[in-house]
């Protein structure tokens, strides 16, 4: 029996139905967990010439970010370096400075009889005086507030106020401690008394007048 006599025994083969033809696409699609699988092309219609520019950009943002990050770091490692060269020693200073006080204070009460009994010893004194002073100066120390200075808040200490026609008002009249300072840092304000105006004579004349009374 040939060919065409089975298919004549067996009736015409029957067309696909739409039913039949969805499911052989479902399976088609099937990634073997139930999911059905839809590729996306909507990657495939935009231009690979505009997407590597806009990747070359992002990567030129971030080397210059990278960049400048770098330079600040090092901007501020420098500073840092040279804030502790200049004022690393600023805790050694200020107690150095007190040394000094105490050498001037106490060559202060030296009299004629006492550098006659004790010349050597105080010649002694009076060269480590100097000697530490010779070291402020290699390390610029210097020494703030001076009679006739104009009063600074950032160098001097007002302690008192002081009436006075010899100074203009807001001067440095009296030193009651020395000040330091180390480049352009404050080790130590110094205490003085500033000048102000003398009361006015009616005003003066007014409280004799009360004191009588």
């Amino acid at each position: 029996m040939n060919e065409d006599e089975k298919q004549e025994k067996n009736g015409p083969a029957e067309d696909p139905s739409k039913d039949q033809l969805d499911e052989t696409v479902a399976e088609l699609l099937d990634d073997g967990e139930g999911t059905v699988v839809i590729e996306d092309d909507q990657g495939l219609d935009q231009d690979p010439v505009i997407s590597l520019q806009a990747e070359i950009d992002d990567l030129k943002d971030r080397l210059l970010r990278a960049v400048a990050e770098t330079e600040n770091t090092r901007r501020r490692a420098e500073r840092d370096r040279q804030e502790a060269q200049k004022y690393g020693g600023v805790k050694l200073a200020r107690d150095m400075v007190s040394v000094a006080d105490n050498l001037e204070r106490a060559l202060g009460f030296v009299d004629d009889e006492m550098r006659s009994k004790a010349g050597d010893f105080i010649a002694g004194m009076e060269a480590t005086l100097r000697e530490l002073e010779s070291v402020f100066g290699r390390h610029q120390i210097k020494k703030a507030g001076a009679i006739g200075e104009k009063f600074d808040p950032k160098l001097h200490q007002a302690m008192v106020e002081i009436p006075t026609s010899d100074m203009e008002p807001g001067h440095v009249v009296q030193v009651m401690q020395q000040g330091y300072i180390m480049e352009e840092r404050l080790l130590r304000p110094a205490m003085v008394g500033v000048s102000k105006a003398p009361p006015q004579e009616d005003e003066v004349s007014l409280e004799e007048n009360t004191s009588d009374s």
